[in-house]
Parts: structure tokens; C-alpha cells; sequence
């Protein structure tokens, strides 16, 4: 029993240090999902719960980074799925917007430009919207692929597609 409690009080350490060495994970997903401080509090809290139920399953030989992507992202798209009206408001995708609009205070065009690129991105379809979020982090079509679980020929065709449809649009 004792053992039993001690794996237990080990697993839950090793996944709060997990979590938030990587809270900066969670925190871009829930704000490309979330509108209000309340709802992302509320996003964040599930993302977490939702991260701790399936750390058993989750396969130490991966990353861990992107395990929890998967799983901020399957919550926050079913969050956005039931959430109609809240997803009608642009919300910037992190800090990152919000330092490139700073930035470009001086400059209106570059201001222009992002706050069209962040109603544009607010707009898409939940998994577009978490496809764009990867490919804006730089990360590799193979990686984004493993996080929403499709191919990454499917990722390539998409992100293409958006970039089309940006230079379309914007």
C-alpha cells in the first residue's frame, strides 16, 4: 500500500514538472481557443485534467511536448466546437502578436496586417486554427502531423491551402 502511494505521489511530481516545463504549450493553445480570462482559466484547467487522465498512456520514448500539444489541442478544438458565439471574437495567438504589434506601433501597415492576420486565423475551422498555430511555431510538417494525427502529405496540402487563401484574403 505504501509503495502503491509512493508510485502515485512520484507520477503526479514527474507530471507537474512535465506540465509546467511546458505550461507555455497550453497557455498559446488556450489563447487561440479561449475569448474571455474566465474561459481560458477554465480551458487551462480541463487541458490539465484532461493531460493527467491520459499520462498513463502517455509513451515516455516520445516527446513530451508533443503528447501534450495532442491532447491541449483534441481539447480545446472539442472546447471551440461548443462554444459558437465566443468564437466569433479575434483573440491574438500569444504574446508573440501582441510583441509584432507593439513593434510595429510606429509602423500603421505592419499593425494592419497583423490585427487582419489575427481575425483571419480567429476565423478558421478549430482544426485549421491549431494547424496554423503549429506551422507558426515552426514546427515540422512530420511533428504537426503526430500532434493532429493526420499525414503529413495532409499537412502540407493544408497549410498550403491556407497560405493560398491568406494571400487571397489578406
Amino acid at each position: 500500500m505504501e509503495l502503491a502511494a509512493a508510485m502515485q505521489a512520484d507520477t503526479q511530481r514527474q507530471f507537474s514538472l512535465l506540465l509546467e516545463r511546458h505550461r507555455g504549450i497550453v497557455l498559446k493553445v488556450v489563447h487561440s481557443y479561449a475569448w474571455t480570462p474566465d474561459d481560458r482559466a477554465d480551458l487551462a484547467q480541463e487541458i490539465a485534467a484532461q493531460a493527467w487522465r491520459a499520462f498513463p498512456a502517455y509513451d515516455p520514448d516520445r516527446r513530451f511536448s508533443t503528447w501534450l500539444y495532442r491532447v491541449a489541442l483534441n481539447v480545446s478544438i472539442s472546447f471551440a466546437r461548443g462554444d459558437g458565439l465566443r468564437r466569433r471574437h479575434a483573440v491574438p495567438l500569444d504574446e508573440t502578436v501582441h510583441d509584432l504589434a507593439d513593434a510595429g506601433a510606429a509602423d500603421p501597415g505592419l499593425q494592419l496586417q497583423v490585427r487582419a492576420l489575427q481575425a483571419f486565423i480567429a476565423a478558421l475551422k478549430p482544426l485549421d486554427r491549431a494547424l496554423m498555430l503549429l506551422y507558426l511555431e515552426d514546427h515540422a510538417y512530420r511533428e504537426i502531423a503526430d500532434i493532429l494525427g493526420i499525414s503529413e502529405t495532409n499537412v502540407a496540402t493544408k497549410i498550403g491551402r491556407l497560405k493560398q487563401r491568406i494571400r487571397n484574403e489578406l
